[in-house]
């Protein structure tokens, strides 16, 4: 598994797992516009401010030399920490523990270009098996600093260790 920086490809890609609104804003938060193009996907990931990556798993031998798109993920320091954003496994990978790959390799990067030394993310109250496998790696519910920026999100942080 390795982190790239996402083509137009991956990003087109990527808008396709999302085929309603309440999907798209579970994601994405009140922001993205909806219905979308592809264009206005691109814009509203913000990728020019934000670093984004995809997680992609290499396959490759005599017959094979692919790369699978895996997960999409963004981080950017909110209130001092490496803040994840916008988290999301390849519907055709979810279950086997791949949004574990995809926080601890953006953590990795996150935490060195941000100095920082805690994570945190948001999570809507109803998306409980999001809530869940963020819990099973190390996340605890947590008071948000300042005023919450979404209504119906959980605020969740980890100490991170390299």
């Amino acid at each position: 598994m390795k982190l790239t920086t996402p083509t137009e490809s991956d990003i087109n890609t990527i808008s396709q797992w999302f085929p309603d609104e309440i999907r798209l804003r579970t994601w994405s938060g009140p922001k993205f516009r909806y219905p979308f193009t592809q264009a206005s996907f691109y814009q509203d990931l913000s990728m020019e401010r934000l670093p984004s990556f995809c997680l992609k798993y290499s396959e490759k031998n005599e017959c094979v030399d692919t790369d699978m798109l895996v997960g999409f993920g963004q981080y950017y320091s909110r209130v001092g920490r490496c803040h994840l954003g916008r988290l999301v496994i390849n519907p055709e990978c979810r279950g086997q523990n791949k949004i574990a790959d995809l926080i601890h390799l953006l953590a990795h990067e996150g935490c060195a270009q941000l100095k920082a030394d805690m994570l945190s993310l948001f999570v809507f109250h109803d998306n409980h098996k999001a809530k869940n496998a963020y819990q099973k790696l190390g996340f605890v519910e947590a008071e948000y600093p300042e005023e919450m920026p979404m209504d119906g999100c959980v605020y969740m942080v980890k100490q991170y260790k390299s």
